[in-house]
């Protein structure tokens, strides 16, 4: 195994003779047969043990053993005592899920104090099939078939490839101690049943069951690469994005196989999940426009011919304009506040706003619009509710939170980007303008 492991390790550029690691060990037999490889082989680590404290003297007498095995592959140890029940208490979670946060919170601040150039950790080929069985259970998509990775970021698995019984087999030749947990024997947790129950049932119903099982998902995974590739050339090719907002329209999902997924993985990254998007399709194959759906930060809307996914707008804080400003800053747009004489050629750019400035009461307020607010917009006699102006130039829902409205006291003088008032135009007995004018950053 020795020979082989050093082949793989080197071939896969997983580890190398030059660099520094510290293997995570708790003790058990396959962090103990690393060890013993990884000193064998050559590299150059230190051992790094978690006394979670969960077992009393059995936890006490697990922390001396990796202190002598330390002593004798002459190899720094580094060791350390969590109180896993009272963060479990306090952080409101399992006791698996505290050990496994508090063991990689101390591997990271390990990582970064002892300049490592990787966290190795013991997973096998084993431990691999049981995490994608694990995620099955839970209703994994695509991605939780490829399992535990070789390396991901400063984590290494340099064992995944070898299966329990070929570690065991290594271990006896070598004759080697280890430390046994006890609760590995219960099957109180589901990857101990899995282990301890399913796996073996299975592999007494047919004697190459883990290795199916094992070359069933490594197929998976492969075809999963290949679904990723495509998913980012579609995405590529038909998402639009501009500013802060992506636009994917329906006629580019709408004859697509398994459109499902992706819009599923589109949506993902930005919390959405697998139910929301089951009921973002059905909304949308219902043919319901204006319709929306959110995650923790994001909106998606359903608006006439596509779908729009920008961030979720925050009621934002009002701001005052005085009479000498020089600038003010309005959804992340900066404006120019110019005051010009009145024979000035007019700006009629609805992104700008030349104001009657006589007519105007300072300090002016910028603020969100409101239901309710009116104003007579320019060329009209009448007054008109924002909410039905924007519904009349079809601004989706997901960008109607975020106009802003320019105010002269309780009156709408601009809706900021859109139209100004009637009222506070320029005309020819105008005295003096004010003029928003946005200004063009290079």
């Amino acid at each position: 195994m020795l020979e082989g492991f050093i082949n793989h390790v080197r071939e896969n550029k997983i580890l190398d003779f030059q660099s520094y690691y510290l293997l995570g060990i708790s003790g058990g037999i396959d962090s103990v047969v690393l060890a013993h490889l990884l000193k064998k082989g050559g590299f150059n680590f230190g051992l790094a043990h978690c006394n979670f404290q969960l077992r009393g003297e059995e936890s006490n007498a697990d922390e001396n053993f990796i202190n002598r095995l330390g002593l004798e592959l002459k190899v720094p140890v580094f060791v350390k005592k969590f109180d896993t029940i009272n963060y479990m208490e306090t952080q409101g979670i399992s006791l698996q899920m505290a050990a496994r946060n508090l063991r990689y919170l101390w591997f990271k601040e390990l990582y970064e104090e002892e300049s490592l150039d990787g966290i190795l950790v013991a997973h096998h080929a084993d431990d691999q099939l049981e995490t994608i069985l694990l995620n099955l259970l839970r209703g994994t998509g695509l991605e939780g078939l490829f399992g535990m990775a070789t390396t991901r970021d400063y984590i290494i698995r340099p064992l995944l490839p070898y299966t329990r019984v070929e570690i065991e087999a290594y271990l006896k030749t070598e004759k080697l101690e280890w430390r046994e947990d006890s609760s590995n024997q219960k099957d109180d947790y589901k990857r101990n049943f899995l282990r301890n129950r399913v796996i073996p049932e299975l592999n007494a119903f047919d004697p190459k069951a883990s290795d199916l099982l094992r070359f069933s998902f490594e197929r998976i995974k492969n075809t999963g690469k290949a679904f990723f590739h495509l998913f980012k050339k579609w995405r590529n090719d038909n998402i639009i994005i501009e500013e802060n907002y992506e636009y994917l329209f329906y006629q580019n999902l709408r004859e697509l196989p398994g459109r499902n997924a992706f819009l599923l993985y589109w949506l993902k990254d930005k919390g959405f999940s697998f139910f929301q998007v089951r009921d973002i399709l059905k909304a949308w194959e219902k043919g319901v426009s204006g319709k929306y759906f959110l995650s923790g930060f994001f909106m998606l809307n359903l608006d006439r011919d596509k779908f729009i996914l920008g961030p979720i707008e925050p009621p934002t804080q009002s701001i005052e304009v005085n009479q000498h400003d020089i600038e003010v800053i309005i959804n992340g747009v900066t404006y120019e506040l110019l005051s010009l004489e009145p024979d000035k050629e007019i700006d009629r750019s609805r992104e700008n706003a030349m104001l009657d400035k006589s007519l105007l009461s300072f300090p002016l307020t910028i603020r969100n619009w409101e239901e309710g607010d009116k104003f007579k917009p320019l060329g009209m006699s009448g007054f008109k509710k924002i909410s039905d102006f924007l519904i009349d130039l079809k601004v989706p829902l997901i960008k109607k939170n975020k106009v802003r409205v320019l105010c002269s006291g309780a009156q709408v003088v601009w809706i900021v980007g859109f139209r100004i008032d009637e009222r506070f135009k320029v005309t020819c007995s105008t005295s003096s303008v004010l003029y928003f004018k946005k200004r063009n950053h290079v």
